[in-house]
């Protein structure tokens, strides 16, 4: 398959993207790094083939002399039942919001007689919207892959899913729009024709913020990939080039199973013991 290859320089980032012939992205290179990313597993090994011919054009080797040290890597204390977070379900975070801020049953009476939308409301969307993905991901388990749900981090914030497989590490922001038209666009994504919503900003910087936590303790590279699931949509329609975030709708997330080639069945135990570990994520 002959790929064609083109620079993108945007917002601190540098990479090359390598495109069919009609313009579809199938995969990405960090200039910086050298880490590549596939889109289409099925173009895989053209993808890498290409992105490494041109890497090495613009770079040059790094000598012995200057690479840096390797750093003793940090260890995990033994996992306790109160530290396994792979007793979560999904929407674990939301519902011990509800459960400890949520309204009394005035409130719900009052709310309901008024017609009045909430941040409850809100809530307890999410919370569907985070177990109907849930139940998707959790079928994933036949084809190898290891799903975690609402992991906490700092600041009161959790991450609503985490898919640790063969091809490699997703981190998944779920988003319930029912009955609503969704957007996305390379840098925005629009509900109803609203305001830009920075879906996209946020799921890479959670994956990033993920792949930090996961190499700090494994002693090898974990590629991670942002992942949006929109739930309860009445259409999804995705116009975007040159997006690094994969967009799903819940039903659709088992396109995920057929992956691999990326992590090894030991190194996805290593990542999922890792990543199962309340201790890890607390300083996230």
């Amino acid at each position: 398959m002959e790929l064609n290859v083109t620079r993108w320089k945007r917002y601190g980032h540098d990479r090359l993207y390598a495109n069919l012939p009609d313009g579809t992205a199938v995969g990405w290179a960090d200039v910086a790094t050298g880490d590549i990313t596939v889109l289409r597993i099925e173009y895989r090994d053209d993808v890498i083939a290409v992105l490494i011919k041109h890497l090495q054009s613009l770079t040059e080797p790094v000598s012995p002399d200057r690479a840096p040290e390797a750093q003793a890597r940090p260890m995990l204390p033994p996992l306790t039942p109160a530290d396994d977070l792979a007793v979560n379900p999904p929407g674990r975070a939301l519902r011990d919001l509800l459960d400890e801020s949520g309204p009394g049953l005035m409130e719900r009476v009052i709310s309901r007689l008024l017609r009045r939308p909430s941040e409850w409301d809100s809530w307890r969307k999410g919370l569907a919207g985070e177990r109907r993905v849930g139940a998707e991901l959790n079928r994933l388990g036949r084809h190898g892959w290891r799903v975690l749900h609402s992991i906490p981090l700092a600041n009161k914030v959790d991450i609503d899913h985490l898919l640790i497989g063969p091809g490699g590490v997703f981190s998944i922001n779920t988003k319930h729009h029912d009955k609503k038209a969704v957007w996305v666009g390379d840098d925005s994504v629009k509900v109803d024709h609203g305001k830009p919503a920075p879906y996209a900003r946020k799921s890479r910087a959670e994956a990033k913020r993920v792949a930090r936590v996961l190499e700090r303790y494994c002693d090898f590279r974990v590629p991670v990939e942002p992942v949006l699931v929109f739930v309860g949509v009445t259409e999804l329609k995705v116009v975007a080039t040159q997006l690094d975030v994969r967009v799903y709708q819940e039903r659709q997330v088992s396109a995920l199973g057929p992956l691999s080639g990326v992590l090894t069945a030991g190194q996805v135990e290593q990542v999922y013991s890792v990543a199962r570990h309340r201790q890890a994520w607390a300083q996230a």
